[in-house]
């Protein structure tokens, strides 16, 4: 089931266009929000929007494609589906390059629009998930003290207990009392999992 966190941001500044897409998208059952140029959803974007952009290469202002191009510039992964009365190789290259998920020329159907937004929403769910479980995985970090943190940092170096306590001048005991409180802290359960979480959280 999709997250309801998700919305399609549409942009064609063609207004029966921009409105049946809006409706058709409605029908199917998507949240959406849609906007006139490139610029009116610059000026209406926050960070922690989700879900994916429909745009039309054609607008007044900045294209369907520059939008893309400024969006990942500012570090946002918005999926973008690109739509176009006039389709050619070389923008449909451009669009690609900055990874659009799929470029529609006008007319498509409803379920050619739908594919390509369930896509699009499928790679937004899986980096909202990654992201959520790295967020998760600082805020257990940094549960740890600075002994801990230490001990983690040596451990994920695959340094053995015997080998952490002379680097930290402490006894073995109680690197392995570290060991034991860093893995209740973060939640694993033997010291390949620890490893593991050490070297794959930022």
């Amino acid at each position: 089931m999709r997250t309801e966190r998700l919305t399609v941001f549409v942009v064609d500044d063609d207004a029966p266009v921009r409105d049946s897409i809006s409706l058709m998208l409605g029908i199917g059952g998507y949240r959406t929000a849609v906007f006139s140029s490139a610029e009116d959803l610059l000026a209406a974007w926050t960070p922690d929007w989700a879900g994916c952009v429909v745009a039309d290469v054609r607008l007044p202002g900045m294209s369907g494609v520059e939008l893309q191009g400024e969006l990942k510039s500012r570090g946002t992964m918005l999926p973008f589906v690109i739509i176009t009365a006039h389709g050619d190789v070389s923008t449909a290259r451009a669009a690609f390059r900055f990874q659009a998920v799929d470029f529609l020329e006008k007319p498509f159907d409803d379920k050619q629009l739908f594919a390509a937004i369930e896509t699009a929403f499928a790679l937004e769910e899986s980096r909202m998930q990654r992201r959520d479980r790295e967020r998760t995985d600082r805020e257990k970090l940094a549960r740890l003290t600075a002994r801990e943190k230490e001990v983690l940092e040596l451990a994920a170096r695959g340094m053995h207990a015997k080998e952490i306590a002379q680097d930290l001048g402490i006894s073995s005991r109680t690197v392995e009392v570290h060991k034991m409180r860093i893995m209740e802290k973060l939640g694993v359960r033997n010291v390949a999992e620890l490893v593991r979480f050490a070297v794959g959280t930022p």
